[in-house]
């Protein structure tokens, strides 16, 4: 019963490769080796620049996303930094004081 649900669909076997054989003298073989060729090269492309597009979207939605973001300080350098920068008016104030 499946050999004849497979010949219905594709045929038999002799009708497959005659039509084979037909193609190949009609389009000869360096034409279907080079059409073969290009519709591999095409596919590469495509792929390609899909993973570009997507890396792409990706590294935009990360570059909005760290723009949105500070960088968090720690409480003890600002503390430290602002006593460093009142330091020597705190000095000159109490000289003069």
């Amino acid at each position: 019963m499946e050999s004849t649900i497979a010949t219905a669909a594709f045929g038999s076997p002799w009708q497959l490769i005659i039509i084979a054989l037909l193609i190949i003298l009609i389009f000869g073989t360096k034409k279907l080796r080079s059409l073969g060729s290009d519709l591999g090269e095409s596919l590469k492309g495509f792929k390609k620049a899909m993973n570009d597009d997507e890396a792409a979207k990706a590294a935009k939605e990360e570059q909005e996303k760290q723009d949105a973001d500070f960088a968090p300080k720690n409480i003890t350098e600002q503390q430290q930094a602002a006593d460093k920068k009142d330091s020597p008016v705190e000095s000159k104030n109490k000289e003069q004081g």
